[in-house]
């Protein structure tokens, strides 16, 4: 995977910084982590300026999220409502628990959507429930940019730091995702103990 994703980026410079995160906010297997620090590196080694490769970069990285909100808008709340209503009893699910998601992403959802511009994979799929929620694309849109253009311009300077060792941030950054995986899994698991607990008790 790390000798495609560099080899295509060198190939096509800025069109395979760009092809390279939109294909990573679809497809989340392709890191970012990979990507941007071996982008900051090119830099030091080609004519690709530091500039062109963020914006590039960060151009990729929210058509691939405009194309997951689409997807979410698509499946918006309402179809989920019809699902539910057919086999929310075999998943004990009801209408109520999606409008409660729901109502919860209303009112958090801005800052989540920023804030996960900037933890592994969650980065990509957050574009799905704020289509489904019916975010006001103009917000989703600053929110998606400004997360986006942070994560992309932080990592693209570090591989411009380390030029030729810029793969000694991918152990760290292993590790950041691993902390990030386990948290999420944690915070799961959380919420589904107070689900069930919760339908116990009524």
């Amino acid at each position: 995977m790390q000798h495609w994703v560099t080899s295509v980026m060198e190939e096509l410079g800025y069109i395979g910084v760009f092809f390279m995160m939109a294909l990573e906010n679809v497809f989340p297997p392709i890191p970012s982590e990979i990507v941007l620090p071996f982008g900051g590196f090119l830099t030091t080694t080609t004519d690709l300026s530091v500039v062109g490769v963020i914006v590039a970069a960060t151009v990729g990285s929210v058509l691939g999220a405009v194309i997951l909100f689409g997807i979410g808008l698509l499946l918006d709340v309402k179809q989920l409502e019809k699902i539910i209503h057919r086999y929310g009893s075999m998943l004990r699910i009801k209408k109520q628990d999606i409008q409660r998601a729901d109502a919860w992403f209303d009112k958090y959802g801005y800052w989540t959507v920023f804030i996960c511009r900037m933890v592994p994979l969650v980065r990509s799929l957050i574009s799905i429930p704020a289509g489904m929620s019916n975010m006001n694309f103009v917000m989703f849109l600053f929110l998606t940019v400004a997360g986006t253009l942070f994560w992309n311009t932080l990592l693209i300077l570090i591989g411009v730091q380390l030029g030729e060792s810029w793969t000694n941030i991918l152990s760290f950054m292993e590790l950041y995702s691993t902390v990030i995986y386990i948290c999420i899994g944690v915070g799961i698991g959380i919420i589904v103990y107070l689900y069930i607990k919760r339908r116990r008790q009524q």
